[in-house]
């Protein structure tokens, strides 16, 4: 009587949960949004420990390049990098951690002289550069100047070749026969002219 009792109020004890107890779970009925996995950053992969939401090394050592931070932690030391960056504002940590990426690099290829090594390099090469270029423009200047000479030796040759009058040759002066004033003048200038072979 006891059992019965007990089997018959358990459904009135549970009849206001009976649709709760009834329907499923609501992890296998509801879709549920898949996990957001946030991958470490590259430094903390390498360090081997755990990324926080705000780590100062994530934005400037992405995991997709490992490498960047290998070359700078070689050289510098993770404290050290962390301690600079967190000194600098951050408008100026991504140029910083380019520097060191690149002065790491330098100083992995060349040991003694570093970035100095690299540097004296490229101002060998600006003043083998700038040599050239002042080569080159002594030379145009020479090349313009044989331009100019040659037009003048040009223009010298020409107004050499051009006809000039012969001192030699007589003038005649053609406004004597025009102009009727002269035959009045001397009147015997025909008959000058006339008689003049034969008396010869």
């Amino acid at each position: 009587m006891f059992k019965m009792e007990y089997s018959e109020a358990t459904p009135s004890a549970g009849s206001p949960n009976s649709s709760n107890s009834s329907s499923p779970s609501p992890l296998t009925s509801s879709p549920t949004s898949p996990p957001v996995v946030i991958s470490p950053c590259a430094a903390c992969k390498i360090l081997r420990r755990r990324c926080a939401d705000k780590c100062v090394l994530a934005p400037y050592f992405p995991p997709t390049e490992p490498a960047k931070f290998a070359i700078a932690h070689r050289v510098f030391g993770a404290s050290n990098i962390i301690k600079f960056l967190q000194e600098l504002p951050e408008s100026q940590r991504a140029d910083a951690v380019s520097s060191m990426v690149y002065e790491a690099g330098a100083r992995i290829r060349d040991p003694v002289y570093g970035c100095a090594g690299a540097i004296c390099q490229l101002q060998k090469q600006v003043n083998e550069l700038q040599a050239q270029l002042a080569k080159a423009q002594a030379e145009v200047v020479n090349l313009q100047v044989q331009q100019a000479n040659l037009v003048g030796a040009l223009l010298c040759m020409e107004v050499t070749q051009s006809p000039q009058p012969n001192p030699e040759q007589p003038i005649i002066d053609d406004t004597f026969f025009d102009s009727p004033q002269s035959y009045h003048n001397n009147p015997n200038f025909m008959e000058d002219s006339l008689w003049e072979p034969l008396w010869t």
